[in-house]
């Protein structure tokens, strides 16, 4: 009797543990969205102690004068407050990641982090406030965290008002990217003297809300579709991949194709996941290094640590402009840090842990995520060995005149081999990148990736 007990005690825990992870927040909880909270789940309120101003609708389109379709900077005239170097971190260590410490360490005499007055410039359209809203009351985790319920009524922001550690990761993922968009971008893997090669590709990301020729369905477990053709060095163009990316990849893994330019065929590319090489990067990221992560959570266990107010990249608008051209910015060690902007704001700290019995080169990822956009700011990879082995930064910037969040460029910094691999550089492109690109689903097909390839 007492066995029988026991066991049904057991059961019932269980059952109570798994409605407590995949509940959705009550419509008392999410009434502060938009009053207490920022419309995105932040805390609207500054912090006079420490000089963050209270949110009051971020930048408005129009803020600054566009630079041949290039987002002008509103800040442009702001010097540096002050400047964190090797010298004086210690002072500042309370407000830094551990990566940014060992940058320190690592690079004493040309790492440096200007940091600029708090200006608190995300901004969102009215209409993916209200989608926000929405998603706070119905959208749960699937029992495993791996997977959301009824997200494809909304499809941006599923926890504005997150209970636990991955929570936060799905907004990161499901963060509103100003739409359908394609650009030409550029990434670098330099030598440890600085020598580089520059890795030119073409983008198109596509949504399946946005999307035509998707059979009713069909997408319901998709979050977007992504096409990317290196275009420069001549060695490498013509190579394009394909990804349909899945929401829940452990009950639908991510598909993704590549097309090989030299022998002219389409095979499945299984290893464009996890911890499989980062195309065009020389061996310096991950597949899910793009984005400072992105992809299937379920490899880790994810630890909410909780709030802290941290020095991180923001409002890198000059780090973006055409003006500024790849030599100078790619520098021996990391990008030129006098180019980059960092700001104290509120992140949320995330700890994911590699699961016991599963496998990736990042036993440990501590993250960092800011709260007025959801975006990473930083990210510190630890080895099997327990080592801090690279440091992920995101220069983000917020687009005032689409109204979404994202980056200037990412930058993996490896400790140990003195590389780093800088991506997502837009500055010496022909143009600006452009939103509101009409997709069709037969545009994103394995069939269309030979087509791209010898175009």
């Amino acid at each position: 009797m007492n066995a029988r007990l026991i066991l049904r005690v057991g059961a019932l825990s269980l059952s109570l543990l798994a409605s407590s992870v995949m509940a959705a927040v009550t419509p008392q909880e999410a009434a502060q969205l938009g009053t207490t909270l920022t419309p995105l789940g932040a805390e609207k309120a500054g912090d006079a102690a420490t000089g963050i101003p209270a949110w009051t609708g971020g930048l408005k389109p129009g803020a600054a004068p566009l630079d041949n379709g290039f987002l002008g900077d509103p800040f442009a005239g702001e010097k540096p407050q002050f400047v964190i170097t090797a010298a004086n971190a210690e002072q500042y260590k309370d407000k830094l990641t551990p990566g940014q410490l060992a940058m320190f360490k690592r690079y004493p005499d040309s790492y440096r982090i200007p940091v600029y007055k708090t200006q608190r410039t995300a901004a969102n359209p009215q209409d993916i406030y209200e989608i926000a809203k929405k998603s706070a009351v119905t959208t749960e985790l699937t029992p495993d965290g791996n997977g959301l319920v009824n997200f494809t009524q909304t499809r941006y922001y599923p926890f504005p008002i997150p209970k636990n550690g991955v929570e936060i990761y799905w907004n990161h993922t499901n963060r509103y990217r100003g739409g359908n968009m394609e650009r030409v971008a550029a990434q670098a893997a330099p030598q440890a003297n600085g020598a580089y090669s520059i890795v030119e590709y073409e983008d198109k990301l596509a949504f399946p809300q946005l999307m035509e020729g998707i059979a009713a369905g069909q997408a319901d477990n998709v979050l977007y579709y992504y096409k990317q053709e290196i275009t420069a060095p001549s060695r490498m163009a013509g190579s394009v991949i394909l990804i349909h990316e899945t929401i829940d990849q452990v009950k639908e893994p991510r598909l993704a194709w590549v097309y090989n330019a030299g022998q002219r065929r389409v095979r499945r590319a299984p290893q464009v996941a996890y911890d499989g090489p980062g195309n065009g990067s020389d061996g310096m990221r991950t597949a899910d290094n793009t984005d400072l992560m992105n992809g299937a959570p379920d490899r880790y266990d994810w630890k909410l640590v909780g709030k802290k107010e941290m020095y991180i990249p923001y409002n890198n608008y000059r780090l973006q402009s055409p003006k500024v051209k790849y030599d100078d910015i790619i520098k021996p060690g990391h990008i030129n840090q006098d180019l980059t902007r960092y700001e104290l704001h509120r992140v949320w700290h995330v700890e994911a842990t590699l699961k016991p019995g599963q496998r990736h080169v990042y036993a440990k990822r501590d993250l960092y995520f800011d709260e007025d956009t959801w975006q990473l700011a930083e990210v510190d990879h630890y080895d099997g060995r327990g080592q801090l082995w690279r440091v992920g930064e995101g220069y983000g910037v917020n687009d005032y005149e689409r109204g979404a969040a994202g980056y200037a460029m990412m930058g993996i910094y490896d400790l140990i081999a003195g590389r780093y691999n800088v991506l997502a550089m837009t500055n010496e492109s022909k143009h600006a990148t452009t939103y509101g690109m009409m997709a069709k689903m037969n545009d994103f097909t394995p069939a269309a990736l030979r087509n791209d390839g010898i175009r």
